[in-house]
């Protein structure tokens, strides 16, 4: 039997100065794992689904063996990740800033061992044989090599009729707009769930206005998708069908740690759909998941099942109408 979903995508070690302490003046660094499509996969597996990750990483390395660990100890199947001897995992480095400084994050993933992935490497199988495959914006922008990796998932899911859920995930410093822009037009029109942030529909595709606005805009992009637009504190619209569908609820959320939200919100949506959920059970669920991440520091959102249950039957939220 295959996997609910299969991820593919680069995990990261991290690295955070203890806020509020700035790069510049920390002596130690707080050390965990990250990466867009393995939070995604990490998060979904402690909601009890069976997920799995493909990827590239270090051989006889001691971070690349923590990684494995640390994933597969959230539930994620690492048999798809590629060792690669001589290597090196990318690293990312944080730095909380108090308002109104922003959070800062600084990447050193050049020569990294997923960065010299190419598509014979994978065993496609885990992604043939699965429910869905996720995979994200990010991927693409680290190069030629890493495009053909994405092209080739698309193709190896949609010949096993297996739905295509995409982030974004647009990173301005690994690649312009237009670059982005060219190449998800081209990915764009075979997904089936498309995750995209308000900013990041602005810069790459220079759609602004409503969110209704926005997100008739992108189905122009992406004709075939589900499309969920992130909108920050003000929550998502989501256009599934030609109808656009809102939050019931929104959290107030006492903020240790928003890195990996985005990613979360993925998670809780594709958690509810994988179990054959409503779209607005998918919203919610998406919502709520989130807003627990926010509370939590590292990029994952270590969530189990039943307390973000608990979280999106009670009545501590505000109530849309």
């Amino acid at each position: 039997m295959g996997h609910d979903l299969v991820g593919l995508g680069e995990v990261m070690l991290r690295l955070a100065a203890p806020p509020p302490q700035r790069l510049d003046q920390s002596v130690a660094l707080d050390v965990q794992i990250g990466g867009s499509e393995a939070n995604v996969m990490a998060a979904v597996a402690r909601l009890g689904l069976c997920t799995a990750f493909i990827s590239a990483l270090p051989a006889d390395h001691v971070w690349g063996d923590r990684t494995i660990r640390e994933l597969t100890g959230h539930g994620v199947d690492c048999a798809g990740i590629v060792r690669r001897p001589g290597s090196r995992m990318g690293l990312y480095f944080l730095e909380y800033g108090a308002p109104p400084r922003p959070v800062r994050v600084l990447y050193d993933r050049r020569d990294s061992a997923l960065s010299q992935l190419v598509a014979d490497e994978i065993d496609w199988a885990i992604a043939r044989e699965a429910r869905m495959v996720h995979l994200s914006g990010i991927t693409a922008a680290l190069g030629e090599n890493l495009k053909g990796v994405l092209r080739r998932a698309c193709r190896e899911a949609h010949a096993a009729g297996v739905p295509i859920s995409f982030d974004v995930n647009y990173r301005s410093r690994l690649w312009s707009a237009k670059e982005a822009r060219d190449f998800l037009t081209e990915l764009l029109p075979a997904v089936r769930y498309l995750f995209i942030g308000s900013d990041d529909a602005e810069t790459v595709f220079e759609l602004t206005g409503s969110p209704e606005g926005v997100l008739e805009g992108l189905a122009r992009v992406a004709p075939t998708a589900t499309i969920a637009l992130t909108l920050g504190e003000a929550g998502s619209a989501v256009r599934d069908d030609g109808r656009v569908l809102r939050p019931a609820r929104l959290y107030t959320v006492t903020t240790v740690d928003r890195v990996g939200a985005g990613d979360a919100f993925a998670a809780g949506f594709l958690w509810r759909v994988l179990q054959g959920r409503s779209m607005q059970e998918a919203v919610d669920a998406a919502t709520a998941l989130a807003a627990l991440k926010c509370t939590i520091w590292g990029d994952i959102a270590l969530v189990r099942r039943g307390e973000l249950e608990e979280l999106m039957a009670s009545t501590h939220s505000e109530i849309r109408r």
